[in-house]
C-alpha cells in the first residue's frame, strides 16, 4: 500500500464523481495518507497503517464522518464530511478512504497542550449528546491487534509490550471512570488553526471511555504532577490518578505504534 498508489486511487475515485484534481498534495503520510485534492476543496483520508491492524478500519472512518457531522450540526467547529461527492467510506482496489471538506489553516501554528485542554470541556459536553454506536475498549483493541500483526510478520522483541499490556489490563477497570464519548486522540496536532479559530479534526478514534484518556493525550509527561496539572487545566471532571494511569497506557500504545511505523 504505497503512498503514490493511495493518491492515485483517491484522485481517480474523486474524478468518477466529477471532482477534478490536477495537483494532489499529501498533507500527512503516517497512520493514514491525507491528501488535499487541489484545486477542489476536498481532502481524502486513505487508511494505510491503520488498515493493517484494524479489521474494522472502515467502521473507524465511518465513525469519523458520523461524529464530525453530528458535532457540526451542534455548531462545533470541526472538519466536516465533503459535500462535493459521497463522503464514504469507499473501498477501491484494497484501499478504504473517505472525503472531507478542506479547511484552510496554517500547519505551522499549533495550540499548546494547556490551550487544547481548555477547549476539551466544551467538546466533551457536545460529545455526551452523541447517540451513535461506539467501541468501549478503544486503545486496548489497537494494542492487541497491533501485537498480533507484528508477531505475524516476525517482528522480534515484542514480549515487553505484551507484559506491560497485561499489567495495565489488570488495572484497567479501576481507572475506567467518568465514561462518555471521547475524541480519542485529542492531541494538539488534531486541532487545525484557522483564521476563524481552532477547528477539531480526526474523530476516527472516538470511543466510549474515561474522560481521563483524553486528558492523558495532553498531559505531556508521566507522573502525578503532570496528571494533576492536566486535570486542573481541564477544570476537574477526572481523577488525577486515572489520568496518570492512562498516560502509561498511551505510552505503551504509542511506542508500539512506532514499531508498526518502522515495520510497514
Amino acid at each position: 500500500m504505497s503512498t503514490s498508489a493511495a493518491v492515485r486511487v483517491a484522485v481517480s475515485l474523486a474524478a468518477s464523481h466529477g471532482v477534478v484534481c490536477t495537483d494532489p498534495v499529501v498533507l500527512k503520510d503516517g497512520s493514514n495518507v491525507i491528501v488535499h485534492l487541489r484545486p477542489a476543496p476536498v481532502v481524502a483520508r486513505i487508511a494505510r497503517r491503520t488498515a493493517l491492524v484494524r479489521p474494522s478500519v472502515a467502521s473507524h472512518l465511518a465513525r469519523d464522518l458520523s461524529v464530525s457531522a453530528f458535532l457540526a450540526s451542534r455548531g462545533v467547529p470541526v472538519v466536516t464530511p465533503s459535500k462535493e461527492l459521497p463522503a464514504g467510506p469507499h473501498t477501491v482496489d484494497g484501499f478504504v478512504l473517505t472525503f472531507s471538506t478542506y479547511v484552510p489553516h496554517d500547519p505551522s501554528v499549533e495550540l499548546s497542550r494547556p490551550d487544547v485542554l481548555k477547549l476539551l470541556p466544551d467538546l466533551h459536553a457536545e460529545l455526551r449528546l452523541y447517540e451513535g454506536d461506539l467501541p468501549v475498549r478503544g486503545p486496548l483493541d489497537d494494542v492487541e491487534n497491533t501485537l498480533a500483526h507484528l508477531e505475524s510478520i516476525g517482528v522480534p522483541e515484542l514480549a515487553p509490550f505484551r507484559e506491560r499490556h497485561a499489567e495495565l489490563l489488570a488495572e484497567w477497570d479501576a481507572h475506567y471512570n467518568d465514561v462518555q464519548p471521547l475524541h480519542g486522540d485529542s492531541h494538539y496536532g488534531n486541532v487545525l488553526m484557522t483564521a476563524a479559530g481552532p477547528v477539531w479534526n480526526d474523530f476516527e478514534d472516538t470511543w466510549r471511555g474515561p474522560v481521563a484518556w483524553d486528558l492523558a493525550c495532553l498531559a505531556g509527561a508521566r507522573g502525578a504532577e503532570a496528571a494533576q496539572r492536566a486535570v486542573e487545566t481541564y477544570g476537574g471532571g477526572a481523577a488525577p490518578e486515572d489520568v496518570e494511569f492512562h498516560v502509561e497506557t498511551r505510552i505503551n500504545f504509542g511506542t508500539l505504534w512506532g514499531v508498526l511505523m518502522e515495520n510497514s
